[in-house]
């Protein structure tokens, strides 16, 4: 595995994580030594679960070059990107008078988006991407146990159901955005207003409606046909979020509900409820 993105995202946190797990872990490895470890790596009797932590600076047109040498090698390989906002970086390294590699002809804010527009490349080349502007670390540790805590379901595909509130700003983390804010809100039914999707009461309202049943069976037909295709492609994360307004009532008992069909479809998916607490 190879954890890279922007600098004070939390890669060193990220490998952290996963050394508990029993991963071995390289930090700060120039991406050049990339295949090289790699290589090692595939030696019989030597560690199969490898960790590489790359920092981009000086390195950044290194990294590409060294992740398609790593996989023409036939090396599995999965790679984590983490980023955050441009001012959650600035408070990380105003708070730990850390310097960033690219500051050194440019302010802070300056050298954060100078390296966002270098490891635009790379990021394109992730296969899971993770915004940690608002995960402290015990929510960066359940997110990546999450991912890589265990084996890869037989299905060669991870997946992951998420429900969230419009107003509380889109996940940046996910593939597919599925809108929810066209069913009926519970929120206006006095008795449903402090219920939450998990609730029968709120679940039974969401998808007794009509509307809801013809949404369900679209999606149905839609998924049959995507979940297969993804894993053809080789996609091994896949992140579906269903939002509503505030994310406690319609996204929470459809994210609900699609888990349990795709269980049926035989691809079992975590279910994560961002907003359900706010």
């Amino acid at each position: 595995m190879v954890i890279t993105g922007l600098s004070g995202a939390g890669r060193s946190q990220a490998g952290d994580i996963l050394e508990d797990q029993g991963w071995f872990v390289i930090d700060n490895l120039p991406p050049s030594l990339m295949p090289k470890v790699a290589e090692l790596g595939q030696a019989p009797g030597t560690l199969n679960q490898i960790v590489l932590v790359i920092g981009a600076g000086r390195y950044h047109e290194d990294v590409v070059p060294g992740l398609s040498a790593v996989r023409a090698q036939g090396s599995r390989v999965r790679i984590l990107y983490l980023e955050a906002s441009t001012d959650v970086l600035v408070r990380r390294y105003e708070s730990t008078r850390r310097r960033h590699p690219l500051a050194v002809d440019r302010t802070l804010a300056e050298a954060i988006d100078a390296e966002r527009l270098l490891l635009e490349p790379v990021r394109a080349e992730a296969d899971v991407v993770v915004d940690t502007s608002e995960l402290n670390v015990h929510q960066l540790r359940d997110r990546i146990l999450d991912l890589f805590g265990g084996e890869i379901p037989d299905s060669g595909m991870r997946t992951t159901i998420t429900s969230f509130g419009f107003k509380h700003g889109l996940p940046l983390d996910t593939d597919v955005v599925l809108d929810c804010r066209f069913l009926p809100n519970p929120y206006w039914v006095e008795h449903l207003r402090d219920l939450t999707g998990l609730d029968a009461p709120v679940r039974d309202y969401v998808l007794g409606q009509e509307a809801t049943g013809d949404f369900l069976d679209a999606l149905d037909r839609l998924l049959q046909l995507l979940l297969p295709a993804f894993v053809a492609e080789g996609k091994a994360y896949l992140t579906i979020a269903f939002g509503c307004t505030g994310g406690h009532h319609r996204s929470v008992a459809i994210a609900e509900e699609v888990a349990t069909r795709m269980q049926v479809m035989g691809f079992p998916p975590k279910v994560n409820h961002r907003d359900i607490a706010r």
